[in-house]
């Protein structure tokens, strides 16, 4: 396993890593401390991120020595395989988040092995779905308590194909570099849910006129193990939270959620940041003010209120809370970088496009590095909030390099630039997206 550098930074596979210092691998990666006949004592989050890693709880791990990597770990090449996702590429492992290359996206419906993972925190170990209760209260006159079964008792189940796209998706590409996970394009997914409207739920928990924002709450660990802090509790404004769209689901793809991806109960609020679509969901508090849990205050999912400078510092004053997200569009096909068989000088191009609380109006294509534009034929949405599946048959008039563009416009007019509105904290890079080819003579 050899060393990578991202964001100026080494990043060292795990047996690389306890191949050089077990005792500081054991610290750094799951928390363990070595007491002094070399067995290892695991903190409760490192155990919770070792049970994570190799997909089950450990009944014997007050045994395990000191400075041991789990087979499960040790036999790959990568630091940690996601169990039930395929093709991704990791970019942390604690907390795990993963991005799906654009050439794995192209089905309208995102298979659940290719929706991106975004954490925060430790997901939860084990859980009990009979027995998984979310709890509406605040300003509502009838406090609720619910178990998944009574939810899908009480209220109209409905299935959704709903967009999710991290606030932080394209953040590699800002100059100078933003810190965070180094998304390239692939932190989106569409995929099929299916549950139970937020807004009927709120409802029947009666909302008083005093309601302002919701505050949700999951079942995921701080990365510190201290019970009295969250990973993240972001909310949204009761009029998204009333969005017919916004989903409490149970379901992906007609099969239960993946357990990175929130099972057994998540919050599906498409079009804003996929912050605002909280996993392992126990808690929605209704509030009379702008909810202030983690990840809510300060810089965390805020953008300034202007245009800065790269590099600019801004005060926290300053920045405001992202909403709906900017129109973007993915090319799916070919993969970057092909090389046509020789003699072709045509190729049928498709991707998908979005805009966050709004339909996509166009999309259009360049082979000139954007000196003309065609348009692309762009389906209509299967239902709001969906993305739209766009193609295009282009000529190439000779042999020689090409890059492909696709930039979308929403129905407001707005579009997809070429250059990056620099923000200090790497959010909302919708530049459009390119491919490179070879037209060979």
């Amino acid at each position: 396993m050899t060393a990578k550098m991202t964001n100026g930074k080494t990043e060292r596979g795990i047996c690389e890593l306890y191949a050089d210092d077990p005792d500081r691998a054991d610290a750094l990666v799951f928390g363990r401390r070595v007491n002094k006949d070399r067995r290892g004592f695991l903190k409760h989050s490192g155990l919770a991120a070792m049970a994570t890693a190799v997909g089950a709880a450990i009944p014997y791990q007050r045994f395990m020595p000191g400075g041991l990597i789990p087979a499960a770990l040790a036999e790959t090449t990568e630091p940690f395989v996601i169990a039930g996702k395929d093709g991704l590429t990791v970019l942390n492992d604690r907390p795990i988040n993963a991005e799906t290359p654009a050439h794995l996206l192209d089905d309208d419906v995102t298979p659940i092995e290719r929706h991106f993972v975004r954490n925060n925190g430790i997901p939860p170990v084990s859980v009990d779905v009979e027995n998984w209760t979310l709890e509406i209260d605040g300003e509502v006159d009838t406090p609720l308590r619910l178990t998944i079964a009574e939810l899908k008792e009480r209220f109209e189940v409905v299935s959704l194909k709903l967009q999710i796209e991290c606030g932080g998706n394209g953040r590699s590409s800002f100059n100078p570099p933003a810190r965070g996970n180094q998304w390239s394009v692939g932190a989106v997914a569409n995929s099929e849910w299916t549950g139970v409207r937020y807004a009927d739920v709120l409802r029947a928990a009666g909302i008083r006129s005093s309601a302002i924002y919701t505050g949700q709450y999951g079942a995921d660990m701080h990365l510190s193990g201290q019970p009295d802090k969250n990973a993240i509790s972001r909310g949204m404004p009761i009029a998204k939270a009333m969005d017919p769209h916004n989903l409490i689901a149970f379901e992906m793809n007609g099969r239960p959620i993946h357990p990175l991806n929130g099972a057994p109960l998540r919050v599906v609020a498409p079009g804003w940041p996929g912050s605002c679509s909280h996993k392992w969901l126990k808690r929605i508090w209704v509030r009379d003010v702008v909810h202030d849990g983690a990840k809510m205050t300060g810089t965390s999912y805020r953008v300034p209120k202007y245009p800065v400078a790269p590099g600019q510092k801004v005060p926290k004053e300053d920045f405001r809370i992202i909403e709906s997200m900017p129109v973007k569009s993915l090319i799916t096909w070919p993969q970057s970088g092909i090389e046509l068989a020789p003699g072709t000088r045509r190729l049928g191009v498709r991707g998908h496009a979005w805009a966050g609380d709004l339909a996509v109006g166009k999309l259009d294509v360049s082979i000139d590095f954007g000196a003309s534009w065609s348009a692309a034929k762009l389906d209509p949405p299967p239902n709001r909030y969906s993305w739209q599946r766009w193609q295009a048959e282009i000529e190439f008039p000779m042999a020689g390099y090409y890059e492909v563009w696709a930039r979308a416009t929403d129905e407001q007019g707005r579009q997809q630039p070429f250059a990056i509105a620099w923000n200090p904290k790497g959010y909302l890079n919708n530049s459009l997206h390119r491919i490179a080819l070879q037209i060979p003579a």
